[in-house]
Parts: structure tokens; sequence; C-alpha cells
């Protein structure tokens, strides 16, 4: 698959639909979607799948994408979050434009939808515990009964929810419960809470409200105030939608938004519950919400990962509405496929071993032409040091190697990058037998093409020059988790986390990357692609690695073909 057709999006049940009520018209109005958020918590790549479908679809049909924060809950959220939540959105390449919204600047009204429930009748004030509720809502075999209340007049129910207002009842004392069916098959339509009293500051409105709207209640009027005509969500919420449509129907909505549920994004080897992130950053498993480790979209920006890789993988997973797991390494094939078009080359020594070429002059550095990508012809070349002494990779060489070993070897021969054949002549050791050097000749007339005499080198290794290069820091990512699916049947999550996945080491780099900027992204040749770190300084860069060059993913593609 082409990088640049990663904004196409393909047809799926949704748009399909979409284009369906396009052509005939059925809403009278311009296509408009929302992507509601809970801001207490950073997004994860979960969200993304939601980000491209509600940005994507109104984009894609002439409409307009809203920008939601659903404050309902005190107790969670902040406005770091707010603010986080904002960037990353922007960053992956879509916007609100001037379509941006807080769900408690409709407090006022969503209570007055709650007191037109009560003049109505179809809303009651219940004094249950939830314990004591659970004897009467019934289970999913057996039907509830109705409760003590439930038949209380409109005026004492008006009463009362304005008493809740005022803050008469402690928390949990008194609720809202919607009057629908206490023996529905649907248990969530057995008289669902739609308001509760809760004592607590709001990030925005201060201490001005003790009772707050439930998700459901409030979901379906936000959506309705702001004149939404496709609410999309994940498949945990179809049954809720019988809720949804009850509410607004109850109050008399004309031409009501329609909810509609796609499958979630699941990835193996990672969490997406917000509450596990979230106890991850609390008890420092993790750096932070941007620890590249973690699914956040912050995360996976640190790392390196790309707004187009992100948005190809987000369409090569497709839309659905069967509920799956998609492999971590479709994900890593869809940044390999971006990064090696856009990423330039840069050598640098991981595990170095220096090697000494005794017939190059002593003192003497060449600059030779190295090309910046293959892939891109105006990206142009650089210039790389070469002299007497040189590191190479300690894997790169082996005194006593297998058949097909390409690299170095004693009397062996090798090509260095955009240099010369060097051929190892001695090795060096200390006195527990650990290789410390290898001397080595060079053959000046092979730079850069064959050989005179018209031999073939099969090996070609990376290097970099002693004396001008510098020390950088790099960070191997790997897993967060040990298994596939963390947590499955009850384990703790925690206990399945990968000691592993960070491994910090030095290495030697060229003096070119010394001049990267923080979220500059490039390949080690032979290792991997690598981003600046925010944490590089004058004195030392931090290179993360975003990946390796092994594609697992692509690779499996090909032998199912």
């Amino acid at each position: 698959m082409d990088c640049e057709n990663n904004n196409a999006n393909s047809v799926d049940f949704i748009r399909e639909k979409v284009a369906a009520d396009v052509a005939s018209g059925r809403f009278g109005r311009e296509i408009t979607t929302r992507f509601p958020p809970e801001p207490n918590g950073y997004l994860h790549i979960g969200h993304a799948k939601a980000i491209c479908l509600d940005f994507g679809v109104a984009e894609e049909f002439g409409g307009v994408c809203h920008l939601r924060m659903d404050d309902t809950n005190p107790t969670k959220e902040e406005t770091e979050y707010v603010e986080s939540i904002k960037n990353d959105i922007h960053w992956l390449g879509f916007d609100w434009k001037d379509h941006f919204y807080y769900a408690s600047d409709y407090f006022e009204r969503m209570y007055e939808c709650a007191v037109e429930l009560i003049k109505r009748g179809k809303a009651y004030v219940c004094a249950l515990s939830p314990e004591e509720w659970e004897e009467y809502r019934g289970n999913l075999s057996t039907p509830g009964k109705n409760p003590p209340g439930r038949d209380n007049s409109v005026e004492e129910n008006l009463d009362l929810f304005n008493r809740m207002r005022n803050g008469e009842f402690a928390d949990g004392e008194r609720t809202l419960r919607a009057k629908i069916d206490m023996a529905s098959p649907n248990i969530h339509m057995r008289d669902p809470v739609i308001y509760r009293v809760r004592h607590a500051h709001h990030f925005r409105q201060g201490d001005k409200w003790c009772v707050y709207p439930m998700y459901d209640f409030a979901h379906c009027l936000e959506d309705a105030f702001e004149n939404v005509t496709h609410s999309l969500c994940t498949l945990e919420f179809e049954i809720h939608r019988p809720l949804y449509e009850w509410v607004l129907n109850s109050l008399g909505w004309e031409n009501p938004p329609e909810q509609t549920e796609f499958s979630r994004l699941n990835l193996n080897y990672t969490v997406m519950s917000k509450r596990k992130l979230l106890q991850l950053v609390k008890e420092n498993y993790v750096s932070g919400w941007d620890d590249p480790r973690m699914p956040t979209i912050c995360g996976l920006r640190r790392r390196g990962y790309t707004p187009e890789a992100i948005r190809k993988f987000i369409n090569m997973v497709g839309i659905t509405k069967f509920n799956g797991t998609t492999d971590m390494a479709m994900l890593e094939y869809c940044i390999r496929e971006h990064l090696n078009a856009i990423a330039p080359r840069f050598m640098a020594v991981m595990d170095p071993l220096k090697i000494t070429i005794e017939n190059y002059p002593e003192g003497q550095v060449e600059w030779l032409d190295a090309v910046n990508n293959p892939e891109d012809p105006a990206a142009g070349t650089r210039k790389v040091p070469f002299s007497r002494e040189l590191y190479i990779e300690r894997a790169d060489f082996m005194e006593d190697p297998p058949k097909k070993f390409f690299r170095l070897r004693p009397d062996g021969e090798v090509r260095l990058r955009y240099g010369y054949i060097i051929k190892c002549t001695g090795v060096v050791k200390d006195e527990n037998g650990n290789i410390t050097e290898l001397k080595c000749t060079y053959d000046p007339e092979s730079r850069g093409g064959t050989p005179a005499d018209g031999r073939k080198i099969k090996g070609t290794i990376h290097y970099v020059s002693c004396a001008e290069a510098k020390r950088a820091e790099a960070r191997l990512y790997d897993r967060l988790f040990t298994v596939e699916n963390p947590g499955a049947d009850g384990v703790d999550f925690l206990t399945q986390l990968n000691p592993d996945s960070l491994k910090v080491c030095d290495c030697w780099i060229e003096p070119a990357l010394a001049n990267c900027k923080p979220g500059d992204k490039v390949q080690f040749e032979r290792t991997g692609y690598f981003c600046v770190d925010p944490d590089s300084s004058a004195d030392k860069m931090v290179f993360n690695r975003t990946v390796t060059l092994k594609d697992s993913w692509a690779k499996q593609q090909d032998v199912q073909k």
C-alpha cells in the first residue's frame, strides 16, 4: 500500500448509511457529527479511530464535526486533559473550527429537560441506595418490580428534585430516575438513573451544581442541542441506544439525531482502559502519559509515529460491527512504510568495536558523500567522515563465523558504507580474551566502486569515525506487556508488564545527527527508525527507537498470499 493514499477511506456501512441519508434529505440539515471525549485522561490509539471516523465522515459529506468535552463527572476531569485532547486532534490533522463545546455549558438546559420529563410523568425521584436498588431491578432472567416512590405525584417529584438541586441531600441519598419499564428485557431500560447528587467542585462550573446528569441522559441531549445528525458510538453503547431514543422521543424532539455503533479498536500487547492507563502513570510503571511505550496519541507522537501513519492504519483496520483485536505489527508496518519514504538515513553504532586501518594515513579525515534517503531523490546528500580509527558494530565481526556470514572475519573483506573495502588482518584481545580492537587494511582503489581486480564483496557494514563521532543515548522500546491480552481471565495486568520494554544504552553517532531537533525522525542504517526525544540537549542527544527495520506483519501477508 502506498503512503500517499493513507487519507483515502474505504466505503463502510456507516458511510453508506450517511450517503443514503444525504441522498434522501432525511435530516434536512447539513451532516453533523461529534467527537465527545470525557476530559479525564489522555487520548489513545482507540480514540484515533473514532476521531478519524467522526471528522472524516463530516469532511467527506460537506458537513461539520463538533468537539465536545463530556465534562459531566466533576471528580475526574481537569483542564490539563482538555488541552491535551485538543492538541492530539490537531496533530492528527483534524479541526473543529468554531464548533468547540462543553457539556457543562448545557447543565441548565439539561436540568430543564429533566423537569419536563417529571411534568410529563416520565421521571421520578428515588430514595433507594444502590444496594437496595439491586433488589428491585431484577436480572436478565427476572423482571424488576416497581420501587417505592415510583407513583409519587408530579408535584412531589418536582419538589424533591428542586431540593436535590439546592443541596438538601447527601451524595447517593436521592436520584432522579426515568420512568420506563421495570420488566423490560433490556436491563438498561428498567428505570435508569438520569440525575444523581454529587457535592463536588467542577473544574469549570465551580460549586454551582450539586446534581449532575448521567452520561446516557446528557449525551443524547447534547447531540440534540447541537443539531447533530449522526451520533457515532462504539459497540458497547448499542444496548444504550433505546434509552438515547426514549429520552428524545419523550421530550418530543423533532427529527432527532440517530445513534449508530461500530466496533472499537483493540490492539494486542497493550491496554486501552483509561483506568488502567491512569494506574500505570500514577504508580510510576511508565514515565507519564507520553511515555513512548503507552498507546496514547502523545506517547506514539513522542516515540516517532506520524499522523499519516496512524490515519493509514485506521483506514486499513476499517469500520465494522464486529469486535476483534488488531495485531500491533500492522501499526508498525504503517509507520515503517511512511518513515521509509520520509526519514533521512544516518549511521550510528550501538555496540562499538574499534578498528584501526593501519595503512590509512594518520591524522587524515576524508568527507565522503552519503545519500540521505534513496527513496527520496530530493533529499540530497551529506558528508560523513572517514578516518584511520573507526567504530563498527561488535556483531559485524566474528572470529569463527558460520556459513553465509557476509560481514567481517579474520582475513575477510567487507565494504564500509560509502567508503572503502577493508580486510581484517589482526584481532586484539584483553587479558580475559575479550576482543578490544581489530587491525585492518584498506584498498585505496576501492572507494565507492568495484575493486580494480573485479573481486566481489558481499557484505557492507556501517561505521562512525572515532574522532568525529558524538556520544548519544538510545532508548530501545519494546512491547509494554509480555502477553497479547493483558489482564485476561482475571489476571492482574501489572504482573504481565514486560521488564525489557525499555533498554537504555549509549551509542556513537555521525556528526550530522547532532544537528537534529526534537521530533525529527531518522533511520539508523541497518538498525531501525528513531525519533529525537525532547530530553535531548546540546550536550547529549537522546533518540527513541520508533520501530525496528524488521517487518513481521508484511512478511505474514506475503506468506498468506
